[in-house]
């Protein structure tokens, strides 16, 4: 056995998303978050809405506070405004991405700019380790443009939004929990063998056709809809069928540290819970 070989990742569990509703009404599938898959670890929950039925989206999200976490948009098809109550205002459009830290604290909305047509994307939640859960909120907003398009294989094509492949870094940075996240286009018949930290943890999600994920015997194949936890290791094969497929690829390095939830406050213990209630009740979060 070479001693150098790399480590292959495989699927170990997989989860279909379970039907939710948030903000004002909108309708969500959620695939962590939810009994089968409560978070992995630093991912808090993810998302996805889909829908050109106007009546799903268009009540949006209007004001709601967050503290304590990271929260990424990112759109595949429609238009989404964001404002908050320090005055940053922003346009969301399919291909774009919002990397949003709350830290101490922030009262935001985010609104469908459109009546109707498909609205169709991803919400992430990162945690933030104990020491930037009270840093200061910030944005980082990235157009379709600034998001970089790579095809290192024939018939693979990727948008990278944050981490590296290759030589290329996507334009999201300084995230403490250090995440990949890849949207994955792949033609019928190609494959891609991703090289990821060893330790991070990590899923893959089908959005579209079908995904064979992992080598060899240990491979899996994972139809739209749903998404698979991956073992560690080192490398990863992302392979498609007789199918055009499309996927995200998230990975994340996971911290290890005691998770308190409540609704939009992501802390370490119930008390820090209560207090950020409390701040967000007595108008703190500005």
């Amino acid at each position: 056995m070479n001693a150098t070989a790399l480590t292959s990742r495989r699927v170990v569990t997989t989860v279909r998303g379970q039907p939710a509703s948030d903000g004002a009404g909108v309708k969500l599938n959620r695939l962590i978050g939810q009994p089968a898959l409560d978070m992995l670890d630093p991912f808090l929950m993810l998302d996805e809405f889909r829908s050109d039925q106007a009546s799903d989206y268009l009540a949006g999200f209007p004001d709601h506070p967050h503290r304590g976490f990271e929260t990424v948009t990112y759109m595949l098809a429609g238009n989404m405004r964001h404002g908050d109550n320090q005055g940053n205002t922003g346009m969301l459009r399919a291909g774009s991405v919002q990397w949003m830290t709350a830290g101490r604290g922030i009262v935001h909305s985010e609104m469908p700019e459109q009546e109707d047509g498909l609205m169709w994307g991803f919400q992430l939640w990162v945690n933030l380790p104990a020491a930037d859960k009270m840093t200061a909120p910030r944005y980082q907003d990235i157009a379709p443009e600034q998001v970089p398009q790579l095809q290192p294989a024939d018939g693979v094509e990727l948008r990278l939004l944050t981490g590296r492949v290759g030589e290329v870094y996507g334009p999201v940075t300084n995230v403490a929990t250090a995440p990949i996240y890849v949207d994955v286009r792949l033609q019928p018949g190609a494959q891609w063998t991703s090289q990821l930290p060893q330790r991070h943890n990590g899923f893959v999600y089908v959005y579209d056709g079908e995904a064979i994920v992992g080598d060899g015997d240990s491979s899996r194949t994972l139809p739209r809809g749903e998404l698979g936890v991956l073992s560690h290791g080192e490398t990863l094969r992302l392979a498609a069928g007789t199918t055009a497929t499309r996927l995200i690829l998230v990975a994340g390095k996971p911290l290890n540290e005691p998770v308190a939830k409540y609704g939009p406050f992501v802390m370490n213990t119930p008390e820090q819970i209560v207090t950020a209630i409390r701040d967000f009740q007595s108008g703190r979060f500005v």
